[in-house]
């Protein structure tokens, strides 16, 4: 069964069972309540939350109640868990959606807290957004990923960075002797290629600290933080995500994320733009059977430079427009799931420490715009 058959047998679900059945149970619903209960629906999070039921010492409280409930903060752009609650306590109809009966369940904010941790650990909700890739997209040829990064601004002390001398190792100064030959350490994108997925993970840095980068108009920015690396397709669906230092440069997170969205589904064309053009990258693109389209990069090149630009106004005089350069526009895709995530899921509300809750929080954003523009394909 094709993809788009699939979500529509699913939403016509939705539409002629599951919404008459609630809004008989709990009233009419709005059209954000709607929205909930179809990403509650489509996720399906609660079948991924261990049952600790029937185990000795103190059951979990309702665990797979609060992991909707985390989705329905990111659904909501709710700033913190006490807003969430205050939410949960005031308005019946989420609370039901949630899955609990009476205010009077819903567990306290450090049981919240609690879970929350465990979800981190456990990553759950990366989990289940593997799944939910794997059970709609992977069975169709997607035509192109679009791969950038984006900044994520914490609220913890960043870690003191090693200086350069402190990162060199110490030998003798000076030319080597004769016939001895001086020792080159391997870059990371030269250790990556020979490394599998979890090593080339396990490698990358992801303690929060000071990353910078120039904005549109040429000025540097920092931030203290974290950087959130995503693959995207077409249609603006995230399709792997990787958390990373703030400090750590784009190219050391490309090729971890293109052995994640390879291993997801199929694509055609990687998109990336000038921070990824390195001859590793293409080449590891390549070996995937995709066509890398990357805009080239040309440094401290002046020739290069100059050559790129009377090429653009060759190609403008006879209003000529190359296809790399139309298939390269939809690089776009990933930057609008980079400002749905800050401004719609979440993205900004960073309230957690730790790599592994940030990246939890995070999630539970890219969930619910994962399935919010699943559903968007059937408008």
């Amino acid at each position: 069964m094709g993809f788009l058959e699939n979500i529509s047998q699913y939403w016509f679900r939705v539409q002629m069972d599951l919404f008459p059945w609630l809004e008989e149970s709990i009233g009419e619903l709005s059209e954000k309540q709607r929205l909930l209960v179809s990403i509650l629906e489509l996720v399906r999070i609660e079948e991924f939350v261990p049952c600790t039921s029937g185990l000795p010492g103190r059951n979990a409280k309702e665990r797979a109640a609060i992991a909707r409930a985390f989705v329905a903060k990111a659904v909501y752009n709710m700033p913190t868990t006490r807003y969430l609650l205050d939410r949960l306590s005031s308005d019946r109809k989420l609370l039901r959606i949630c899955g609990w009966e009476r205010t009077g369940d819903v567990p306290s904010e450090s049981t919240f807290s609690r879970a929350f941790a465990e979800f981190s650990a456990t990553q759950l909700p990366t989990r289940v957004h593997e799944a939910m890739i794997r059970a709609t997209v992977s069975n169709v040829i997607v035509g192109h990923i679009s791969r950038d990064s984006t900044e994520i601004e914490g609220r913890e002390k960043p870690v003191k960075k090693e200086t350069a001398a402190e990162k060199k190792p110490k030998g003798k100064a000076g030319r080597p002797k004769k016939g001895e030959e001086k020792v080159v350490e391997p870059t990371r994108l030269e250790r990556q290629k020979s490394m599998s997925l979890e090593e080339m993970l396990g490698d990358l840095p992801d303690a929060c600290d000071v990353g910078s980068k120039k904005n549109s108009k040429g000025y540097i920015e920092r931030w203290v933080g974290y950087k959130l690396h995503i693959d995207a397709a077409d249609g603006h669906i995230p399709i792997s995500c990787i958390l990373t230092s703030a400090s750590l440069h784009d190219t050391q997170a490309a090729l971890p994320l293109a052995e994640m969205s390879w291993e997801r589904v199929t694509n055609l064309y990687d998109l990336m733009d000038a921070a990824y053009d390195a001859p590793i990258i293409r080449e590891y693109s390549q070996s995937l059977g995709h066509v890398p389209i990357i805009d080239i990069n040309p440094r401290r090149n002046t020739t290069l430079k100059e050559e790129l630009k009377t090429e653009a106004k060759r190609l403008k005089a006879i209003n000529f427009e190359m296809p790399e350069k139309r298939r390269y526009n939809e690089r776009s895709n990933v930057e609008r799931v980079n400002g749905r995530l800050k401004d719609e899921f979440g993205g900004k509300n960073i309230r957690v420490q730790g790599p592994a809750k940030v990246m939890a929080h995070l999630m539970f954003g890219i969930i619910a715009l994962t399935a919010d523009q699943l559903l968007r394909l059937l408008s």
